[in-house]
């Protein structure tokens, strides 16, 4: 590969075109993005690094990566490798799932607004989900397995009840919102119905939590998030509104059944990343890498908000994401869009 000339995208040319020796290939390349990636990356791993010395066995950052490195004590080995590392993986998968999915479906609608949390997709997986625990009493893959289902049979639904001579991102937004709706009052009714110790597990998993994860959670979520980075950086999948929406719903019922629904993280995600690049376009490696971020942050501060009880990350995201959408409805209102 060699660099071409810049390509010239306005008074400050930031993006430069990277070519193949035949110039048969070419890729465009933003330097502000990468730069943002690639800190949002390193901030990551700053944050896990502190996530992992975290608990009731408190670990310094040097013995953390030292024992991430091969060099670690027995105890500190067991605590980080087996106890901690598996659910700093699993928020890192499920929140660039989320990430990925978020800046999917705003590139999709247009709408800032649109994220699977909103318009009602986290809530079909969590359905799918909740099925599952509840009828089957099943665990890991197989609420996997309901989620993505619940999420594709979600989507389905709220894409047909929105068609209208092709798709306007408002009407999926109002169409999904209320869908969403319906959705929250099947779960509770699925609750009331359950028995104490089925609710118990549900009302744990609905909150969206890291506690208890194992190397068996964060398999499915890695391998899922593979398909759909792959397919959502390519070209041809993003050819149909479909695929689109398709690929968007998989990665957020792969999140949802990783560690269950963890709301706002879809829709600060994307929002987040494209005022850090300030490029256009849907931003997808940007909003990947900022999702794992916001989730392994949040979670690392649920640690630490309370010494006796650790509350789950979607508690903290949901404060901070309700914020933030209040802030975003006000801007919206003042552009006079809604």
């Amino acid at each position: 590969m060699t660099a071409g000339a810049p390509a010239r995208t306005g008074p400050r040319a930031r993006a430069h075109v990277v070519r193949s020796r035949s110039h048969r290939f070419s890729l465009r390349v933003d330097a502000r993005a990468v730069t943002v990636c690639v800190l949002v990356l390193a901030a990551t791993a700053g944050v896990g690094v502190l996530a992992l010395g975290t608990g009731e066995y408190a670990i310094s950052p040097a013995d953390v990566v030292r024992t991430l490195l091969g060099n670690g004590s027995p105890r500190t080995d067991f605590v980080v490798n087996d106890l901690r590392l598996p659910r700093l993986l699993t928020g890192i998968l499920a929140g660039a799932a989320l990430g990925l999915s978020g800046a999917l479906f705003q590139s999709l609608t247009r709408n800032p607004l649109a994220s699977p949390d909103i318009v009602g997709f986290t809530y079909g997986s969590a359905t799918g989900g909740l099925l599952v625990v509840l009828l089957v009493g099943g665990t890991g893959g197989q609420i996997a397995v309901g989620a993505v289902g619940g999420g594709l049979a979600t989507a389905f639904l709220v894409y047909l009840l929105a068609w209208r001579q092709g798709i306007h991102g408002y009407r999926l937004v109002l169409v999904g919102i209320g869908v969403s709706a319906l959705l929250q009052g099947v779960n509770a009714y699925l609750l009331a119905k359950a028995r104490f110790t089925q609710a118990a597990q549900a009302m744990a998993w609905l909150n969206g939590s890291l506690d208890g994860r194992g190397w068996a959670d964060v398999r499915p979520a890695a391998l899922g998030l593979g398909d759909d980075v792959a397919g959502g950086l390519g070209v041809p999948v993003q050819r149909t509104r479909l695929v689109i929406l398709v690929l968007a719903t998989a990665a957020c019922a792969v999140a949802t059944a990783a560690a269950g629904p963890i709301p706002f993280v879809a829709l600060i995600a994307p929002q987040l990343s494209r005022r850090l690049t300030r490029a256009p376009g849907p931003n997808l490696l940007a909003a990947t890498c900022t999702g794992a971020l916001l989730v392994i942050t949040a979670d690392h501060a649920s640690q630490r908000v309370h010494e006796s009880a650790q509350l789950p990350v979607g508690v903290v995201t949901a404060v901070v994401g309700g914020v933030y959408l209040g802030v975003l409805l006000r801007g919206q209102r003042r552009a006079g869009r809604i």
